[in-house]
C-alpha cells in the first residue's frame, strides 16, 4: 500500500471535560471527555506503564460517533501524585477504570488500548466483561515473564547488541538488571537514580523505536520526568506486573464476545507478534491483522491507517449492524 493512500488522523479535537478524579489512597487521576455525549464511548489505555495520554490520542476516533475518554493512569503523566508507585497496582488501575466509567455516567464502552495498555484492558475486560462493548489492542503486552524477558535482553538484546552493551557498561555489568535498576531508581543517591533513568530510557527508546520506519527519537525530558517513568516501569517489572504467570491468557474465556480488532507489526521489538496471535487464537471471532512492514508505535503510518480502519469498523459493527 503506497503511503499516499494511507489514512491520517481524525482532527484535532477540543475536550468537554478536563479535570481529575480522586479514585483514592492519594491518587488522582487526570482525564478528558470529548466528543458528543450520546456517540459510542471509547476510553484509550495508554502504554508503559506510566506513559500517559496525548490530546492526538483521540484522534484514532471519529469525533462524529465517538464519545472518546483519554486518562493517564496512576503515577502518569498528569495524574497526581506523578511517579508515585505507593497503591499502584494493576488490580488498582482496573478499580481507576470502572471508577471512571461510572463517575463518566457510561454503561459500557469500547477499549483502545496498546502495548502495555493490553494488559490493562484484558485485565479490566476478563473482571468488567459486560461494561466492554468492543476492543481494538496494538502490539499485545502480556505481562508474562517471556515478554519482559524478551523486552530486556532474551530478544531485544539480540537484534540490538551494541545499544545491549552500552547499557551494560553503563550499570556495571549486574547479574540482575531489573533489580539494579529498582534499586538505583528508588535509593537515596538522586545522581545514582538519574544515571539509572537515563540509561534505561536509552535502552527502552532503541528497543521501541526499532523499526524500518526510521522514526526520530523525542529528545531527553526533564529529570523528573525521567525519573517518574522509569520508576513506575521498574515498579511494575520487578513485581511481575502484579498478575499470574499467563494469568490473561488463562482467564480468556472470561472475555466478551464483541467486536475485536487486533493489530500488530512484524518488525515490533517491543511486543513480539505471538502475544497478539495468543490473544487472537483465544478470543474466537476476533480479527488479527499483521504489518508485515511496521513497528510498534501508534504513530507509524502503516500503525495508524490499520488503527484507524479498526475504530471505523468496531464503530460500524456496533452502529450500523445493532
Amino acid at each position: 500500500m503506497a503511503d499516499a493512500a494511507l489514512r491520517k488522523l481524525y482532527p484535532a479535537t477540543e475536550p468537554r471535560l478536563a479535570e481529575w478524579l480522586p479514585v483514592g489512597d492519594g491518587h488522582e487521576i487526570y482525564f478528558e471527555d470529548a466528543g458528543p455525549v450520546d456517540g459510542l464511548p471509547v476510553v484509550f489505555l495508554h502504554g508503559g506503564p506510566g506513559g500517559g495520554c496525548k490530546p492526538s490520542h483521540r484522534q484514532f476516533f471519529d469525533p462524529a460517533r465517538y464519545r472518546s475518554v483519554i486518562f493517564d493512569q496512576r503515577g502518569a503523566g498528569r495524574s497526581r501524585p506523578f511517579g508515585a508507585t505507593a497503591h499502584n497496582t494493576t488490580q488498582a488501575l482496573v478499580a481507576d477504570l470502572e471508577r471512571l466509567r461510572m463517575h463518566l455516567g457510561i454503561d459500557a464502552w469500547v477499549l483502545f488500548a496498546g502495548s502495555w495498555g493490553v494488559a490493562l484492558a484484558l485485565a479490566y475486560a476478563e473482571q468488567h466483561p459486560e461494561r466492554v462493548r468492543g476492543i481494538v489492542l496494538r502490539g499485545c503486552f502480556l505481562a508474562r515473564p517471556v515478554d519482559w524477558e524478551w523486552f530486556l535482553h532474551a530478544g531485544a538484546a539480540r537484534m540490538l547488541p551494541v545499544a545491549w552493551a552500552r547499557l551494560h557498561d553503563e550499570l556495571g555489568h549486574p547479574a540482575d538488571i531489573a533489580g539494579y535498576l529498582h534499586e538505583c531508581l528508588f535509593g537515596a543517591d538522586e545522581a545514582r537514580a538519574l544515571a539509572a533513568a537515563r540509561a534505561w530510557m536509552a535502552w527502552s527508546g532503541e528497543v521501541v523505536m526499532y523499526s524500518f520506519n526510521q522514526m526520530e527519537s523525542e529528545p531527553e525530558g526533564p529529570s523528573d520526568i525521567l525519573l517518574g517513568k522509569a520508576r513506575i516501569e521498574l515498579h511494575y517489572a520487578v513485581n511481575r506486573y502484579f498478575l499470574r504467570e499467563n494469568q490473561l491468557l488463562e482467564e480468556a474465556h472470561r472475555l466478551p464476545q464483541v467486536p475485536t480488532y487486533i493489530v500488530h507489526g512484524q518488525r515490533d521489538l517491543t511486543c513480539a507478534p505471538e502475544a497478539s496471535f495468543a490473544v487472537h487464537r483465544a478470543m474466537p471471532g476476533s480479527r488479527l491483522e499483521i504489518l508485515r512492514t511496521a513497528g510498534h508505535l501508534s504513530g507509524e503510518p502503516l500503525m495508524t491507517d490499520a488503527l484507524l480502519r479498526a475504530a471505523d469498523w468496531v464503530a460500524g459493527e456496533l452502529l450500523d449492524h445493532a
